[in-house]
């Protein structure tokens, strides 16, 4: 996928994958040279975004209040935000974004809601809807409920002239009211920055600004305080590391602050003119070389205490950690990650090979990865089709007969005190009037291979669930921008489900000389139609030895943490191979709830109702379940592979057959 001498400008738009919108300057200038335009046809000069920006308000102001229609899936969109409701299990949020057809970009300020169980989409309208932008960042407001967004980017539609937000909204997630936050100190205006929470503050770090000169990456770290309503710039000790400047970096929430991985930047370097070493030496010169980041950094947060003033900033330090072990190789830009039970789940990227000025050639990735954020692990992600072996009698442990009886009359208390609140009949009557309410929906297909390789897709769980929206891919000149969504299943990863699919062929950009002679030769093999039903689909296994690409400030103390032992012996009860979540709580629930009361009592706080200690030994179980998730589907495989099928407990096969023994086929090794 070589260019030729007179694409020297698709470098920097390859290069800078890892956010679409860090092209725009670079685009507009390739584009007029391909087609051949005049200086008069270019609108770097003569558009006025303010007034362009103004309009949009203008227009806004018809709205009078907060609508929300049903309407057809979103139009396809880039640079997007994508997130599960902190208030409602069954709705996600899409959000803003960009479209380029290869001529003219659009952007959109749209708020889209999609309902999981009606398989439904609405549009919401409002008068405060922030201005059209993309690569913005938002995310949940922890402890203050709600959600956070920051910043972004509009350009002209031939992307001639930029403009950057710093503006702070606020978005109820249940009246779907906008309000934008005011501050006397905030953020610099910036996109392909990252935003995540910490108990009642919102985390802000990095990100770009950029102009038709040139790409400033930012390092700056802010956070705000949803209590007090003010911004605080995070400045560590004085001489400490913090991490360089980036965008487009994973920012995950951490139960002491914020973990960071990767991202993307430029950085100087020199090189030889004509972009080899020729013996004997030769002139030299400065360029900005594109840096994929693979380090990873702990922030830690220690809020303000009580009786600080309201100005009194939390105190803040960075600290680095080790490399990932098994971290994603090669090194990867445009991989996005969301967060989910205390993990990160990653998928797609793309690798640029810059083989000299001239020519580039690009690796796309369709892998999906969990990010074991204690641990600091990484585990691949593969699809399981459905299993169809014999049961295998396991034995579960002894004196079932007590255990049973004591976990019957928990259960009996439990649910004397769900029915004294009425909750459960609140329950079935709210479950029963939205089955009424569901319309005839069309069964799903299942694919049993990942979508197709791409980049900066917008991901979010809700409910144990990942869902993918969109993405981008490349092939010779031209830029793919899928119109489709998926959803996966974390915890049975029983194939991928397609939400909505649209084929979409509008490119108006020109093709390369190269690639037209590629379709030439592949018509007859291809047929008609949309490029991107016919790419291969298959991508080389992962190599298991990860690579290091970074320059040398990087190197120190950044070797793969091989020392995290993959089973924690921490005498807590461990998932077994073919358990559920359901299933594992209720064989372990006496000991979680033992482990709650231990807490409880050391902290002064044992005065706790049934079903508050019920709930979070649920929430232990939970944690340490998705923990060990990724091992124990090893040991399905492992058992699979031996003629194993799912496993069921001794004492329920006895019951059916009258007694007998059973061996220890199920126990953890």
């Amino acid at each position: 996928m070589a260019k030729k001498d007179k694409k020297a400008k698709a470098v920097e738009k390859k290069t800078r994958v890892a956010q679409k919108q860090e092209k725009k300057a670079t685009k507009s200038e390739k584009k007029q040279k391909i087609k051949g335009k005049n200086d008069d046809d270019s609108d770097a000069e003569d558009v006025d975004l303010d007034a362009v920006l103004a309009e949009y308000a203008r227009q806004q102001e018809q709205f009078l209040k907060v609508t929300e229609t049903v309407c057809e899936p979103p139009s396809p969109r880039g640079s997007a935000t994508f997130l599960g409701s902190p208030a409602n299990d069954n709705e996600l949020f899409l959000f803003g974004g960009e479209y380029f057809n290869g001529a003219l970009a659009h952007f959109f300020n749209d708020l889209f809601i999609y309902n999981i169980t009606r398989d439904e989409w609405k549009k919401v309208t409002s008068p405060n809807t922030p201005l059209p932008r993309s690569g913005h960042a938002w995310c949940r407001g922890g402890n203050a409920g709600g959600i956070y967004l920051f910043g972004g980017e509009f350009s002209s539609p031939k992307q001639g002239t930029f403009y950057h937000y710093n503006d702070f909204w606020r978005l109820d997630p249940q009246s779907r009211e906008w309000t934008r936050v005011e501050g006397k100190k905030g953020p610099p205006a910036r996109s392909g920055h990252r935003m995540t929470f910490f108990k009642n503050y919102i985390i802000l770090f990095g990100g770009f600004q950029d102009t038709s000169q040139q790409t400033k990456y930012l390092q700056d770290l802010w956070i705000y305080d949803c209590v007090n309503f003010t911004w605080h710039e995070g400045k560590p000790p004085l001489a400490s590391a913090k991490p360089d400047a980036r965008s487009s970096f994973s920012f995950l929430p951490h139960e002491s602050g914020a973990v960071l991985y990767g991202g993307y930047s430029r950085v100087k370097a020199t090189t030889i003119a004509g972009g080899r070493n020729v013996k004997g030496g030769g002139p030299s010169r400065q360029v900005m070389k594109p840096l994929v980041h693979q380090d990873t950094w702990f922030l830690r947060i220690i809020p303000m205490a009580p009786e600080a003033a309201s100005n009194t900033p939390p105190a803040v330090r960075w600290e680095r950690r080790k490399r990932p072990t098994n971290a994603p190789n090669p090194a990867r830009a445009g991989a996005t990650m969301c967060a989910h039970k205390r993990r990160g789940i990653q998928f797609g990227g793309v690798h640029d090979i810059e083989e000299s000025e001239e020519g580039i050639d690009s690796e796309f990735f369709n892998t999906l990865f969990t990010w074991n954020v204690d641990r600091n692990r990484y585990f691949p992600l593969a699809l399981r089709r459905p299993k169809t072996g014999k049961k295998v009698a396991v034995d579960r442990g002894g004196r079932r007969d007590r255990g049973k009886q004591a976990e019957e009359e928990l259960f009996a208390n439990l649910r004397a005190l769900e029915m004294k609140d009425g909750g459960e009949k609140e329950i079935a009557t709210q479950a029963a009037v939205e089955v009424e309410e569901l319309p005839n929906r069309v069964e799903k297909p299942i694919m049993w291979e990942m979508p197709h390789p791409r980049f900066n897709a917008q991901l979010t769980v809700q409910d144990d669930v990942l869902y993918i929206f969109g993405g981008t891919f490349e092939k010779g000149d031209r830029e793919y921008t899928f119109d489709e969504m998926f959803a996966i299943d974390l915890g049975r990863l029983d194939g991928v489900k397609e939400i909505f699919r649209r084929e979409i062929d509008d490119w108006q950009g020109s093709e390369s000389e190269e690639d037209s002679e590629e379709e030439g030769e592949t018509d007859e093999e291809d047929g008609s139609g949309s490029e991107v039903a016919t790419i291969e689909t298959t991508q080389p296994p992962e190599p298991s030895t990860p690579i290091s690409i970074k320059p040398s400030e990087e190197v120190e103390d950044d070797t793969p943490d091989d020392t995290t032992p993959l089973r924690i012996d921490d005498g807590l009860p461990h998932p077994r191979p073919f358990e559920t979540l359901r299933d594992f709580f209720e064989r372990a629930k006496i000991q979680w709830q033992e482990v709650v009361l231990e807490d409880l009592n050391k902290k002064g706080q044992g005065e706790r109702t049934i079903k508050e200690v019920r709930k979070k030994a649920f929430t232990k179980a939970e944690e340490k379940w998705w923990d060990c998730r990724e091992e124990i589907l090893a040991l399905e495989d492992e058992q699979t592979e031996a003629g194993i099928g799912d496993v069921v407990s001794l004492a329920e096969k006895n019951a059916g057959e009258g007694g007998g023994g059973g061996g220890g086929v199920g126990r953890r090794r």
